[in-house]
């Protein structure tokens, strides 16, 4: 048997889409379909000897790193079975985007599932979204803000405050689905609203991180691609022009996404003193960067900064002390050492070799490396790997999955012409 049984079927495409609509509804789902697959598909391509989709040098450099992070909880971390929970099956991930790239390769339908599915559930969060912020609770009844204290808009999320954070990563995977399609006359209005709903709506969120990583995705894709720049240009315009009369009358968004960032960072004068992002992060941050400094080569093993940071040899600041440090990269340092910090400047490298080879191309007009469709899945990459922001933990099971996806799909579309 060569192909999968059951690649084209119904079935398989709903489960594995599914996990688009999970992701809204919390971890456990979306990780339980990624962790299920992961094995399947481990287990079907040795049986049927499918090495393909893993001799590859993405695949070969992330299980590095993978066997490095158990071998670091093993022999570095004070608490073994602590760490052991985010290095032990990290390798899923990967062997999930592996998979996804073998079904899209079987059966090309998954890709309009997955587009449907984006489409459906950034509609309802819209819809929701705006019925929350406008009437002070959403249809289910989650207030506005925390605890029904404040404005930030989470719509079916409740209290986990990641709507910005759910739309601004999987925005580029629906942009490069739409570039995809055969579209009419309709389908192109309804999602060029759709986009400006969307933009507008991560930026009243709340969340400034989410709103920097659109931003950066925008960007990143209205100066690489060439069929839709126009069409993605219009709709950003327009959503700032909404996010500029929404500001004005909202105190309260200008003060969260203008006024404090700028006075934390020193861009305007206050008797503060300027800080990493807000004195929270700074405090993080820098109680990450004294581990590192202890232990920088190998740093101090997965999971352990929470543990750690209690410590006052490590504790720097006010608030030094949380599961993680909120970047990606300090986390790394601090928890990996540079062993494995280099991987994931590794992965930046990739995404800015890549893109500046597009953009010489674009500028001495010679025939683009990349398609529009794999620029916009590289937006989704550098989003997830771009150094100079606030994120949550690295390890974390709902960030995975997010992280997984266009990977997947990337991956298929520059080796799938090579695949036997």
């Amino acid at each position: 048997m060569n192909d999968l049984k059951y690649s084209n079927s119904l079935l398989i495409n709903l489960i594995i889409s599914s996990i688009i609509p999970f992701l809204i509804w919390g971890p456990f789902f979306p990780d339980l379909i990624v962790s299920i697959s992961a094995l399947f598909f481990l287990y079907y391509a040795f049986k049927n000897k499918i090495y393909f989709y893993f001799l590859n040098k993405p695949f070969v450099i992330f299980c590095i790193f993978c066997v490095y992070c158990i071998f670091n909880s093993i022999f570095i971390a004070e608490d073994i079975l602590l760490s052991f929970e985010s290095s032990l099956f990290y390798f899923r991930i990967g062997i999930f985007s592996c998979f996804l790239w073998y079904l899209i390769n079987k059966d090309k339908s998954i890709l309009n599932y997955f587009y449907y599915t984006l489409v459906l559930c950034f509609s309802i969060l819209v819809v929701d979204g705006y019925f929350q912020y406008l009437t002070g609770e959403n249809i289910i009844g989650y207030k506005l803000g925390i605890n029904g204290i404040g404005t930030r808009t989470s719509s079916f999320f409740g209290n986990e405050y990641i709507l910005g954070s759910y739309l601004s990563r999987l925005f580029p995977l629906l942009f490069a689905l739409f570039i995809l399609r055969k579209k009419n006359f309709y389908e192109i209005y309804y999602i060029g609203f759709l986009f400006i709903f969307v933009d507008i709506l991560i930026y009243i969120s709340g969340e400034r991180a989410a709103f920097f990583f659109l931003n950066l995705s925008t960007i990143f894709i209205i100066i690489l691609i060439k069929n839709y720049q126009k069409f993605r240009l219009i709709t950003f315009v327009i959503a700032i022009i909404g996010i500029f009369i929404m500001s004005y009358n909202s105190q309260n968004l200008i003060d969260r996404m203008l006024k404090i960032p700028a006075e934390n960072i020193g861009l305007i004068e206050t008797s503060k003193k300027a800080v990493i992002f807000t004195p929270a992060h700074d405090s993080l941050i820098r109680t990450a960067y004294s581990m590192f400094k202890d232990q920088p080569i190998f740093g101090h093993g997965p999971k352990m900064f929470r543990v750690l940071c209690k410590k006052d040899k490590y504790a720097n600041g006010k608030t030094p002390c949380i599961t993680h440090p909120h970047n990606f990269y300090v986390q790394l340092l601090a928890e990996t050492g540079i062993i494995g910090f280099l991987f994931l400047l590794s992965v930046l490298s990739y995404v800015v070799y890549k893109a500046l080879l597009q953009f010489k191309s674009i500028i001495f007009k010679q025939k683009r490396p990349l398609t529009d469709y794999q620029v916009c899945l590289l937006a989704g990459l550098l989003i997830t790997v771009w150094p100079i922001t606030t994120n949550g933990n690295f390890f974390n099971n709902w960030l995975m999955v997010v992280y997984s996806l266009p990977v997947g799909f990337y991956l298929q579309s520059i080796y799938s012409k090579d695949d036997k």
